[in-house]
């Protein structure tokens, strides 16, 4: 028998039922969720939404469900929707640490042997039809449908067969025993619902609106505090930005504005815009870019050795601007973006230590895990939240070689931006999940105004010195006393 960190007898539960992993808590409540909606149908239906943080192990926590439920014969087969072929090898991964196999669906080749099969849900839209006859000889009995980033699946009440992807999983999964949504991503702020979600009317400000409803919400700051993902440190660049054309420009007549303080939305991105630029007379990008290198070197003499960093950038041009700047430091660089058609293998080179950096426009963003990663610099115009969040966070994961080495909470990982109003927003809420509302087709003008309101936004914002040009710092969660043992 073991202790726990307490101290405490414990015992390996996991073990105990046959699976090769212990899971996580909240994991548990997972496995307990499906088990109890299977043995107590009809009520609540057949659909399961879990919105689960990044780094918090959805895909394990799925996979460990349909094991677990596997063994005790409620389950026969899985079936796994997802929307890339990267993220689809880290399902077929993960699944042989488990000892199951997945199998990937061809239209030129039928699967054989394994416990499941995996999808894209282009293939599933192109393919509908044929699959709807296919399998129902290929899964036979009961089955565990998993749509994975299940915000990609939007239905739109009024025109059902609008969305291809979300009505081919519909379609497909309807007779399955159950339906599994997985997502760590804010669902988009749109009016469209959602496959495997239950819909809950709400009074809001006056609106009757309808709330994507969770039957299971892991909130990154939860996993903070038991130790699963690491916290995120921001420094946010501030300065003022110059603009102007030619001559007045030279004189300096140029109008001035400071980043992080313009209100008005036109200048805000037009500030934004300038900021990224590497040569730019407010040097921001610059700033930021030395910093974050600066942190990299730092973390990599104090205690991680093989840390590495993310650059995200705007376009191949500005990317490539990026690389060279960092490649003249002496820093060894990988360069992804989706129009080369070796990013896979760059990818892959960067989680095995080959590059101290990984500059990308739109590579690495849902389902890239290299947990190696503790900088990200945010150079990037595309501002809204979903897609900062999941640049950011992907620097919160941890390997378990690294775990046993750090206390809990975590040694922090830190994103370095430009000191733009709507990352600053978003930063503050980052460990809190927001939800999702439904809201009516034209909302009041004044509704529309106070859209981006965040459940988080009391985190502390401190400012380091008065005065643009300055770094903004914005610490991470509010932890418990006994647990507040970060470093600054």
């Amino acid at each position: 028998m073991d202790t726990n960190a307490r101290g405490r007898p414990s015992f390996d539960l996991g073990h105990a039922l046959g699976l090769r992993l212990a899971p996580r808590q909240w994991q548990w409540q997972l496995i307990n969720l499906l088990r109890r909606r299977l043995e107590v149908p009809g009520s609540l239906g057949q659909d399961v939404l879990v919105h689960a943080g990044p780094g918090a192990g959805k895909t394990f926590g799925a996979l460990l469900g349909f094991q677990s439920l596997l063994r005790e014969g409620r389950l026969a087969h899985l079936l796994v929707f997802c929307h890339r072929s990267s993220i689809a090898a880290q399902w077929r991964d993960s699944a042989r640490q488990l000892g199951l196999e997945l199998r990937e669906w061809d239209p030129a080749q039928a699967p054989e042997g394994g416990q499941g099969l995996l999808l894209s849900y282009q293939s599933a839209a192109r393919h509908r039809h044929r699959l709807q006859q296919e399998l129902l000889s290929l899964l036979p009995g009961p089955t565990l449908t998993v749509a994975d980033e299940v915000h990609h699946l939007g239905l739109d009440p009024e025109e059902p067969e609008a969305t291809a992807w979300g009505h081919a999983f519909s379609e497909l999964s309807r007779d399955h025993a159950l339906r599994l949504g997985l997502s760590g991503t804010p669902f988009r702020a749109d009016n469209l619902a959602f496959c495997a979600a239950r819909r809950v009317p709400r009074h809001q400000e006056g609106l009757l609106v309808e709330q994507i409803e969770p039957d299971l919400s892991v909130e990154p700051r939860q996993l903070i505090v038991a130790g699963d993902v690491r916290p995120l440190e921001f420094r946010f660049q501030d300065g003022w930005v110059d603009h102007g054309r030619g001559e007045a420009e030279r004189e300096g007549e140029a109008e001035r504005s400071p980043l992080s303080l313009e209100t008005r939305e036109s200048w805000r991105a037009r500030n934004l815009r300038r900021a990224i630029r590497p040569g730019d007379q407010s040097s921001i990008a610059l700033r930021v870019l030395l910093n974050a290198r600066e942190r990299l070197d730092r973390l990599r003499i104090d205690d991680h050795p093989e840390a590495g960093g993310l650059v995200i950038a705007r376009d191949i041009a500005h990317a490539r601007g990026l690389s060279g700047l960092l490649e003249e430091q002496g820093d060894r660089v990988r360069l992804v973006h989706s129009q080369d058609p070796e990013a896979a293998a760059h990818l892959q080179a960067f989680r095995a230590g080959d590059a101290d950096w990984l500059v990308s426009i739109d590579m690495c963003a849902e389902g890239f895990d290299a947990p190696r990663l503790r900088v990200v610099a945010y150079l990037s115009t595309v501002v809204t939240r979903s897609r900062f969040l999941q640049a950011i966070t992907r620097a919160v994961r941890i390997d378990p070689g690294r775990a046993a080495l750090e206390p809990i909470p975590r040694h922090p990982s830190y994103v370095y931006a430009p000191a733009d109003p709507l990352l600053m927003g978003y930063a503050r809420s980052w460990s809190v999940a927001e939800a999702y509302v439904i809201r009516p087709r034209t909302p009041p003008e004044d509704e529309l105004a106070g859209a981006g309101a965040g459940a988080g936004s009391q985190l502390p914002l401190e400012a380091l010195r008065d005065g643009a040009g300055e770094v903004i710092r914005l610490r991470g969660p509010q932890l418990p006393g006994f647990l507040d043992r970060r470093r600054s």
